[in-house]
C-alpha cells in the first residue's frame, strides 16, 4: 500500500528505475492496464503516451516539459516539412529543429563547460544561472537551486530521437506522423526514454499501427531478457562498481599498480553490463507491449578492431553519428585526407555528446585516432595470415578500448594521470595475491564476467533458446533463482545507470 501512495509523487533524488521494487508496481499496473484496451488502437498509444509521460516526471521531476516541448516543436515541423514544398521554407524548418533541440541540449549541459572554456581563454568570468529552475520557484514555488544547471535525464537521448525524425522527414525518407499523441508516443516511450537506445521514428512509428501481438515464446523471450539484464546491472555492474571501481578512481593514489589495472578492467566490465543491462530490460519491457527495439550492443569486446567495436557498442549512437554527421560531412567520398578529418570530427562530437568535459572530448579524440589508424593498418592487416591478424586484432583492440576509459571515467584529467603513472611504477607484484585475497567476490566477478562474455554466440543463443521452451514451472524456478540471486548481491546504496547521466 506504501508503494502505490508514493507512485505518484516525484521524490527527488531517488532514481524511478528499473532496480527499484517502485518501478515494478509501476510496471505491472501499466501491464494490467495495457491487457484492458491493447485492442483498441487510440486508446493503447493514448494510454501508453500517458504512462510514458508519467514516467519521464517520476524520473526527471519540472524537465517533463522539456520533453513536451522537443515533442510539440518537431511534430509541427514535421507536418511543415510535408505541407511546403520550396526548398528554403523546408531548410528554414530543418535548421529551427536544430536549434530548438540542439539549444535544449546546449543549456542545459554544455552551458558552464563552455563558460568555462571562455572564462580561460579571455579571463573573464561569467555568471550562469538555471532559469527553469528560476521558472518554477516563481510559479510554482519550488525550491530548487539556481546557481546549478542540472542535467535533465534523458535528454541526449530524446532530442537525438526529435532531430532524426526532423531530419528523415526533410530528406523525405519519411512521411509525417499526423497525429499528435502517436508521435509524442514515440518520442516518450518509456522503456527506452532515459538511456536508449535511440529509436529512429522510421523503425518504431509503423509499429503503432499494426495488431499487438504478443506468443508465449515471446513473453518468455521477454522475461529472459529483463532477467539476463538485471543479472548484469545488479550482479555484476553495481557490486563491482561498489566494491573497487569506485574506491580506485576516486583515490587512485591509494593503490598498487595492480589494483589501478584491476579498478580499470572492472569498470571495463562495468560499464558493459551496466548499459547493455538497461537495454536488455528496455528491449524486454518493450517486447511485453508488443514493440520491438532495435540491438544496441553486440558483445562489443569480442571486437578485432575499433571499426568493428564501434559496430557493436552503442550500436543506436554509432549508426545515428554516421547517418547524421559523418555522412553529411563528406564520409569517405572525398579522399583518404577528408576521410580521417571526418572520423576525428565525429568521434570528438561523439566524445562530447556523451559530456561537458574535456575527458569526454580526449576520449572521443582517442577514438577517432583509433578508427583512422584501422583505415591506415587495413593494408597492411589484411596481408597478414587470419589467424594472426585476427587474434593481433583483438588483444590490441581490447586494451585500446580498456585505455580509453579511463578517460571516461576517472573524476579528472589528473587523476587519470596519476592512474595511468602509478600503472607503470607501482607495480609492486608482492600486492597481487592480497589485493586478490581482500576481495575475492570483485576479482571472482569480473573473471566470471568476461568469460561469459567471450563465449560464443551460438551457445548463449542455445542457453536462450533452452529456457525459452523447458517447462514453465522450471522457466519460474529459474527466475526465482535468479530474483534470490539479485538480492543477495544487492547493495546497500542505489547505484543509477551510469547513462542515465549522459
Amino acid at each position: 500500500m506504501e508503494a502505490l501512495l508514493q507512485i505518484p509523487e516525484y521524490q527527488q533524488g531517488e532514481p524511478f528505475m528499473f532496480t527499484s521494487a517502485l518501478f515494478w508496481v509501476f510496471f505491472g499496473v501499466v501491464l494490467l492496464g495495457h491487457a484492458l484496451i491493447y485492442r483498441h488502437r487510440l486508446l493503447r498509444t493514448g494510454f501508453l503516451f500517458l504512462v510514458s509521460l508519467f514516467f519521464y516526471f517520476k524520473a526527471g521531476g519540472y524537465f517533463f516539459f522539456l520533453l513536451v516541448i522537443s515533442t510539440v516543436v518537431d511534430y509541427f515541423i514535421g507536418l511543415g516539412l510535408e505541407h511546403f514544398t520550396k526548398h528554403w521554407k523546408r531548410k528554414v524548418l530543418l535548421i529551427l529543429s536544430l536549434s530548438v533541440n540542439l539549444g535544449m541540449l546546449g543549456y542545459f549541459k554544455y552551458a558552464w563547460f563552455i563558460a568555462d572554456v571562455w572564462g580561460d581563454i579571455f579571463n573573464q568570468s561569467v555568471e550562469m544561472k538555471d532559469w527553469l529552475a528560476i521558472f518554477s520557484n516563481a510559479v510554482f514555488g519550488s525550491n530548487f537551486s539556481v546557481d546549478d544547471i542540472i542535467l535533465p535525464v534523458g535528454i541526449s537521448f530524446f532530442t537525438f530521437q526529435t532531430i532524426s525524425y526532423s531530419m528523415d522527414v526533410y530528406r523525405r525518407q519519411l512521411a509525417p506522423v499526423h497525429n499528435i499523441v502517436d508521435f509524442g508516443f514515440y518520442v516518450s516511450f518509456f522503456p527506452q526514454l532515459v538511456a536508449g537506445p535511440i529509436v529512429r521514428a522510421r523503425e518504431f512509428v509503423p509499429q503503432l499501427y499494426r495488431p499487438f501481438v504478443l506468443t508465449e515464446k515471446q513473453a518468455w523471450h521477454a522475461s529472459f531478457l529483463i532477467i539476463s539484464g538485471l543479472l548484469k546491472k545488479i550482479v555484476f555492474s553495481d557490486y563491482i562498481a561498489v566494491n573497487l571501481v569506485d574506491r580506485v578512481f576516486e583515490s587512485p593514489f591509494l593503490y598498487s599498480g595492480f589494483e589501478i589495472l584491476s579498478g580499470i578492467y572492472g569498470y571495463t566490465l562495468q560499464i558493459y553490463c551496466d548499459f547493455s543491462g538497461y537495454t536488455d530490460v528496455a528491449i524486454g519491457l518493450a517486447l511485453l507491449l508488443g514493440f520491438r527495439l532495435p540491438l544496441n550492443f553486440n558483445s562489443p569486446y569480442k571486437a578485432f578492431s575499433i571499426t568493428e567495436f564501434w559496430h557493436r557498442w552503442h550500436i543506436s549512437l554509432s549508426s545515428w553519428l554516421r547517418d547524421y554527421l559523418y555522412i553529411p560531412l563528406g564520409g569517405n567520398r572525398k579522399g583518404n585526407l577528408r576521410t580521417h578529418l571526418n572520423l576525428l570530427i565525429t568521434m570528438t562530437l561523439g566524445g562530447l555528446w556523451h559530456g561537458a568535459s574535456w575527458r569526454f572530448v580526449l576520449w572521443g579524440v582517442w577514438h577517432g585516432l583509433g578508427l583512422v589508424a584501422d583505415k591506415m593498418m587495413k593494408p597492411l592487416t589484411s596481408r597478414l595470415p587470419q589467424w594472426i591478424a585476427g587474434w593481433t586484432g583483438f588483444i590490441i583492440t581490447f586494451h585500446f578500448v580498456v585505455a580509453g576509459w579511463i578517460l571516461f571515467r576517472a573524476n579528472d584529467l589528473e587523476r587519470a594521470g596519476v592512474m595511468t603513472k602509478r600503472i607503470f611504477t607501482a607495480f609492486n607484484s608482492g600486492m597481487i595475491l592480497p589485493a586478490i585475497q581482500s576481495n575475492i567476490m570483485s576479482y571472482t566477478l569480473i573473471i566470471t564476467g568476461f568469460i561469459l562474455h567471450w563465449l560464443p554466440a551460438s551457445l548463449k543463443e542455445k542457453f536462450r533458446g533452452w529456457f525459452i521452451t523447458i517447462h514453465w514451472s522450471a522457466k519460474v524456478a529459474l527466475i526465482a533463482i535468479a530474483v534470490v540471486f539479485m538480492l543477495q548481491f544487492r547493495t546497500a546504496e542505489v547505484v543509477p545507470f551510469i547513462y542515465f547521466r549522459f
